[in-house]
């Protein structure tokens, strides 16, 4: 800090080689202070560290009308979950404008819980009255203090993160991008967020923020400071099957023994949709069909769901309606300050597209294996895990524990809990048959029940996804790993699944072998090859 008018004798050169600013700056600077007052006290340099203070501390009387001030900045023990935790930064005079509450040099949450949570963590601002001179110097206190109001600490807030688990999953996805998302079924509770690749947050705090900030946003093949958690935007691929069942189920469309042949995949006069779930020319009902994957099973469940209906139109919108209570394509209105609603088009999108009435469920008949024009966000997929762990309902995702009414309110779909149990059986089974596409996945002592994905990627290796939750009948943890560019579900989503499971339900991992290799799979090549620009 710096009173202008208290300046005198200043040995500048010294100054300056201890603040390590050269002299331009500290004459600009001084001129810029006392434009605003000569009297008050100002900021001359915001953050100092220890070492240099303690220096300064001893030197302070070569330096009159200078002082220390003592200002508490964050901190990180734990090097984990920047994208969760937030950083804070400086208000801006547009921001001032609009939120009176704050002043020129505040500090205030930019992203994350530090954003969500602003007004409980900020505390309360004191007050103090004075009396100053004509030349605006301070004199004394008035009335000794006796009307001052002292300020009030921000409130302590608990996270839902199981943070070994959450370090875990950063391990796990080094040198990989993509995103963990993992839930307490039974509450809601954010257990991990992991956005890769991660940074240490206490790179965005002190001196070098600025120039930290600005390393990580000039990555734009990795962007580590695009949280891949809420706002990354990828088709569900396989793992939209599940929605697929359960709402044929429903709609009355199929039972558990119904049957299709799969013709080497699904065949439609010049259509042709393949298939590679080995069942060729064999007929398949829905449990075999969710463990081998078959695209045919589901292409067909979903034409016939759409045409149980006079028109395409009124069939597409009951089938929209269904996947839309999976709270898919809209916000998930959880306390993170950001995300994305994913999109689940409607029926108009399609009248814009090929006309009213001139298209039927041949022309988006991919959105039944989640591809075509669908986008889900990897929190919004752990949520719909979730779902179906809890035979058909969750409650809202959140990441602070101090929980209101909001967070305790069950949300139901619009399936009979009855159907969830028939998909549950193939999603087991996709663990623990030798033809399950997540066979990968099985642990003699743990029951789980899972579904892989490969999310097309048109242009760029496809990305690799598996939704996951455990044990079946007590379910502790629905999850959904997102590889991004990861070639096929059980490449790396699939393993990376089970590791996390296997770590939460047993506090740790036997499996050393296939830990040690996704924590050294790399896909950074593929990464630098393509260089392709990331969603924005």
């Amino acid at each position: 800090m710096v009173i202008p008018n208290k300046m005198k004798n200043i040995d500048t050169t010294l100054l300056c080689k201890i603040l390590d600013i050269d002299k331009d700056y500290f004459i600009k600077k001084i001129k810029n202070i006392k434009s605003y007052s000569s009297y008050k006290p100002s900021v001359f340099k915001k953050h100092i560290d220890n070492e240099k203070a303690s220096y300064l501390r001893e030197l302070l009387f070569h330096f009159k009308g200078f002082s220390l001030e003592k200002k508490f900045i964050r901190f990180y023990p734990i090097k984990a979950a920047p994208n969760v935790l937030g950083f804070t930064g400086e208000v801006s005079q547009n921001f001032i404008k609009k939120n009176t509450y704050y002043e020129s040099g505040d500090i205030i949450g930019k992203t994350g819980i530090e954003k969500s949570y602003e007004e409980q963590l900020r505390g309360k601002r004191g007050l103090k009255y004075i009396v100053v001179d004509k030349f605006d110097r301070i004199l004394r206190k008035y009335e000794n203090g006796s009307f001052d109001i002292s300020p009030v600490h921000g409130k302590e807030l608990t996270s839902t993160l199981d943070i070994e688990l959450q370090k875990y999953g950063e391990l796990l996805m080094t040198n990989k991008k993509g995103s963990i998302v993992a839930i307490e079924p039974s509450t809601g509770e954010i257990l991990s967020l992991v956005s890769s690749p991660s940074y240490d947050p206490n790179l965005l705090v002190g001196n070098n923020r600025n120039y930290n900030y600005s390393n990580l946003e000039k990555d734009v093949i990795l962007k580590p400071l695009f949280d891949k958690s809420v706002l990354a935007e990828y088709p569900p691929g396989s793992t939209f099957k599940i929605v697929t069942a359960l709402i044929g189920l429903q709609e009355g469309i199929i039972t558990e023994n119904s049957m299709y042949k799969c013709n080497n995949g699904f065949r439609y006069k010049n259509l042709h949709i393949q298939c590679h779930c080995g069942n060729y020319y064999q007929y398949v009902d829905l449990n075999k069909a969710i463990y081998t994957s078959c695209n045919n099973y589901f292409l067909n469940v979903y034409i016939e769901t759409i045409h149980k209906y006079l028109s395409a139109e009124k069939g597409y919108e009951i089938w929209k309606n269904h996947v839309n209570s999976f709270n898919l394509g809209s916000y998930l209105n959880n306390d993170l300050p950001t995300g994305r609603k994913g999109f689940i088009p409607s029926a108009n999108f399609y009248n814009k597209s090929f006309g009213n009435n001139k298209w039927t469920a041949l022309f988006n008949v991919s959105n039944a294996i989640g591809q075509g024009e669908i986008l889900t966000t990897p929190i919004q997929l752990a949520n719909m895990t979730a779902i179906i762990a809890n035979r058909g309902f969750y409650y809202t995702p959140h990441i602070i524990r101090n929980r209101n009414d909001k967070y305790e309110e069950k949300k139901y779909t619009s399936i009979n809990s009855k159907h969830f149990e028939t998909v549950i059986k193939g999603m087991n089974n996709t663990v623990k048959n030798d033809r399950g596409t997540a066979n990968n996945m099985f642990m003699k002592d743990l029951d789980i029940a899972a579904k892989t994905g490969t999310s097309q990627n048109y242009g760029m290796p496809d990305h690799s996804i598996c939704i996951a939750f455990a044990p079946i009948d007590n379910p502790k943890i629905a999850i959904c790993v997102i590889v991004e560019n990861g070639y096929w579900g059980s490449r790396w989503g699939s393993p990376i699944a089970s590791l996390m499971i296997e770590k939460y339900i047993n506090n740790k991992v036997n499996r050393t072998y296939l830990e040690d290799r996704m924590i050294k799979g790399s896909l950074l090549d593929v990464y630098n090859k393509t260089k392709k620009p990331e969603q924005k």
